[in-house]
């Protein structure tokens, strides 16, 4: 295939795939292309037709948004016809989390402030506020990293699922890993399962999910407790299991972990980003799998991500 024609190609696929329904016209308003949303939610939609007025028009339950372009010296048309209310919906959850981004920021930033006020007065001691104030510092660039790598996930700039990975050896890697911090935070590691078990995830993404997993339960299941990380394989699918006999967390607050930002009453004083969980559920659910969790107050945490074999 000449360059020509794979540019083409690869801009068919994009209009195709798209999440949203998108139509591209040429100059009589003919549609040239059309994503299969487009096709299957809108009557009236087929490449080689006119597209409806009354789409343009906004009929149909429909608010267009035209982007108009030329090609070779043809004008064409890029036109996206989300549902109503569509558009606001995306603008007061894109404001929501710049929001939460920014008051999450303010916190260790505030804190930093505060340590270095405090290493201007006399006799204090110097050298352990530096040390505070850098790990405000690294607080800040977790939070900006796990920000940064979300957004990846979401647009796709990150690729999740490529080619079969034997889960074991990864869980036991990031067993390893973590071992000194589980130690000094009074929680034992375990990792078993099946040798054998793969899913159809990168290395680099299986390692992401089992180390915020594992992380989750360093911080936040407390002295004592005992933590396990396994794979098996199912009726169901792979199974990679996380689970602690810790602090846990309330029934009601258990739906409510994968979203972003969210801690629990406990863990709400914490270092953490509050984005580790809602990474693992976005890489699983990216995979073609789901993740669930289970437990309760003083129960410990259970966490179940499955995904289909590989």
């Amino acid at each position: 295939m000449s360059e020509a024609e794979i540019e083409a190609a690869r801009g068919r696929a994009l209009v195709e795939e798209s999440r949203e329904a998108v139509v591209v016209l040429d100059e009589a308003g003919v549609v040239v292309a059309a994503s299969r949303r487009a096709r299957q939610t809108l009557e009236g939609v087929q490449e080689g037709e006119p597209l409806p007025d009354d789409l343009l028009r906004g009929g149909g339950g429909t608010t267009p948004f035209v982007v108009p372009y030329v090609v070779a010296g043809r004008r064409e048309r890029l036109v996206y016809l989300n549902a109503a209310g569509d558009l606001a919906a995306y603008e007061e959850l894109r404001s929501g989390f710049t929001a939460a981004v920014s008051h999450e920021l303010r916190t260790p930033l505030a804190r930093l402030l505060t340590l270095l006020e405090t290493a201007q007065l006399p006799g204090e001691d110097v050298a352990d506020l530096i040390e505070r104030s850098r790990g405000e510092v690294e607080q800040a660039g977790e939070l900006i990293d796990e920000v940064l790598f979300l957004s990846e996930l979401e647009s796709g700039a990150r690729v999740v699922a490529l080619g079969a990975t034997r889960v074991l050896p990864v869980l036991k890697q990031v067993a390893g890993e973590l071992e000194e911090r589980a130690a000094r935070a009074g929680v034992r590691l375990r990792v078993e399962g099946d040798p054998e078990a793969a899913v159809a995830v990168r290395p680099r993404m299986l390692q992401v999910i089992a180390h915020n997993l594992a992380d989750n339960a360093v911080r936040y299941a407390g002295p004592g407790a005992q933590f396990e990380l396994s794979v098996a394989q199912t009726a169901e699918g792979v199974v990679l299991g996380a689970r602690d006999d810790g602090a846990g967390v309330g029934e009601a607050e258990l739906p409510r972990l994968f979203e972003r930002f969210y801690r629990a009453d406990r863990s709400r004083a914490s270092r953490g980003t509050g984005l580790g969980l809602s990474i693992v559920k976005h890489v699983v659910t990216s995979a073609g799998g789901t993740v669930h969790a289970h437990g309760g107050r003083g129960q410990g945490l259970d966490v179940r991500c499955t995904f289909p074999a590989a």
